[in-house]
């Protein structure tokens, strides 16, 4: 008799890693855009992400070891060219932007309406069956951004708040089109998101005069980048082919907390109702 929890082992691991290394990255990229603009950094953290990964696939053959996974194939270039657009270039940009105009803690939290916005859009557009369970988290998100966007008379909605509802949009659509390309080389997908989207956008700042930070400044966005972008997506990818968009984001929606958490401790930002 099949194990009714066998699905859960390793996605749910894969998919709690990635909250994890995402959900840091968020706090981190606060410290750093009081170092350059937001879309310079959108671009070098997507940029670093490309780097890296393409390191490791290249490791990865030098040594010959043969990719475990199946190579990407020409039906897929459409769901390629759409993740690119609403997960590279489109949600990190306004995240910078959201993290621009408000805290590091209240925006990490926000990123929570990620994973409402995975979870609709797989249930209503995908038919991806979503239980009771589900459905009284997402309701939870829902009243947690709320929550969040309450300032004593009402709830409003400011700007910060706006580009990083809008950036969970993007990541929702994103997420949902990822898994077309789940069966293929997480790896060798996470490394052309990120090439290209982090190339794009940090030639359009550059075009439209960002000032370029020091290299340590890069280097650490990079590496930041290569973590919470790179290694998140590619544990992120794995999960979803064991848990489907709609349970790999509701596990991913652990992110904000420890964004949270994070920024709290590292930016010594307070702690409100």
């Amino acid at each position: 008799m099949k194990d009714p929890h066998s699905h859960l082992w390793p996605g749910v691991p894969l998919a709690l890693a990635s909250a994890v290394l995402f959900g840091a990255s968020a706090p981190l990229a606060k410290l750093l855009l009081g170092e350059m603009s937001p879309q310079l950094l959108a671009g070098l953290l997507y940029l670093g992400a490309g780097i890296g990964l393409a390191a490791v696939h290249g490791g990865r053959a030098a040594l010959g070891v043969p990719a475990p996974e199946a190579p990407l194939r020409r039906h897929d270039l459409p769901w390629l060219v759409a993740v690119v657009l609403f997960g590279g270039l489109a949600g990190p940009l306004l995240l910078m932007l959201g993290l621009s105009h408000t805290s590091a803690a209240s925006g990490s939290l926000l990123l929570n309406l990620e994973g409402l916005a995975t979870m609709l859009i797989a249930w209503v557009v995908f038919r991806e069956n979503v239980d009771r369970r589900l459905l009284l988290g997402a309701f939870a998100i829902l009243a947690g951004a709320a929550a969040l966007s309450w300032n004593g008379g009402g709830v409003r909605l400011d700007v910060g708040a706006a580009f990083i509802a809008a950036a969970c949009l993007a990541w929702g659509i994103d997420n949902n089109l990822t898994r077309k390309l789940s069966l293929a080389d997480p790896v060798v997908t996470a490394t052309i998101k990120g090439l290209v989207a982090g190339s794009v956008n940090v030639v359009l700042a550059l075009v439209l005069g960002a000032a370029v930070p020091p290299v340590t400044v890069i280097g650490a966005a990079a590496v930041v980048g290569f973590l919470g972008v790179g290694v998140s997506l590619v544990l992120f990818m794995l999960a979803l082919r064991h848990l489907g968009a709609a349970r790999t984001g509701a596990y991913f929606s652990l992110a904000p907390f420890i964004g949270a958490v994070i920024a709290v401790a590292l930016l010594r930002e307070p702690v409100t109702m």
